[in-house]
């Protein structure tokens, strides 16, 4: 039984939710956040006590619960607005979580389809980077990007666990994006992506396309990312001004 201070002033409510903080902080309940039941008898207070600190992770946005399937932890959500160049390394630094990536694959490839999107000759080579990445331990997607080998061959030599693909071209290639183009689509993962990000096989995720392109407009980077759908959103903003605008494009063109 995990003790708690009957003599302190703080409320046993108060105590457990601290507690359960910790626990929380600790990466624990990966298999499942325990029920109220579970609670009073490993502290050894009332059904209320527990519900109370409960109801208070939830009011925070930590747990969920879902009436005859119990309570869940949530993991953390993020939101990236559209129209703008942007990194996921930076969308999951910003707030306050810590990026990794795990490298499937570093090398040197020749890809037709892809040379094709990038400008080059069939046989051209390319660095091709493909990585799981995750926020605070969290699958959170799978991304492959293939750049131009004449223009990319320092990458060959970064360690990416903790680190910005556009920073490291700009540092080491003095490259980045400048403009671009995406192509969001959601859909059912396959084997590999299930497996990956720990998803369900009917649940869907995005998978993103993505064209960019140095400033003086030649192609840098084509990108395919398959990423948790129910962790991320893309917000697009509009005003009088600038307005909105959508462009319908032929599916083979994704």
């Amino acid at each position: 039984m995990r003790q708690l201070d009957r003599s302190s002033p703080l409320p046993l409510w108060a105590q457990l939710l601290e507690d359960l903080r910790g626990r929380l902080d600790a990466g624990e309940f990966t298999d499942g956040f325990p029920t109220d039941l579970q609670l009073t008898s490993d502290y050894g207070v009332s059904r209320h006590t527990a519900r109370e600190a409960v109801r208070r992770l939830q009011s925070e946005g930590v747990v969920s619960r879902e009436r005859g399937r119990g309570t869940f932890v949530r993991s953390p959500t993020f939101e990236q607005a559209t129209g703008a160049i942007y990194s996921l390394f930076r969308s999951i630094e910003a707030r306050g979580l810590e990026q990794r990536s795990k490298v499937l694959d570093r090398s040197v490839v020749s890809d037709g389809d892809v040379a094709a999107r990038l400008d080059l000759a069939p046989d051209a080579e390319l660095v091709r980077l493909e990585r799981l990445r995750s926020a605070d331990g969290h699958p959170l997607a799978h991304d492959t990007v293939w750049l131009p080998a004449e223009v990319a061959l320092p990458l060959l030599d970064v360690d990416f666990t903790h680190t910005s693909l556009y920073d490291e071209l700009q540092a080491r290639c003095g490259v980045r994006p400048a403009s671009g183009t995406e192509w969001i689509a959601t859909e059912l993962p396959g084997d590999v992506d299930r497996e990956l990000l720990g998803v369900a096989s009917k649940q869907p995720v995005f998978r993103i396309r993505r064209r960019s392109c140095t400033a003086d407009g030649h192609a840098l980077e084509w990108r395919e990312t398959v990423i948790r759908g129910d962790r991320y959103t893309f917000v697009a903003q509009w005003s009088p001004s600038g307005g909105y605008e959508t462009v319908l494009q032929a599916t083979d063109h994704a």
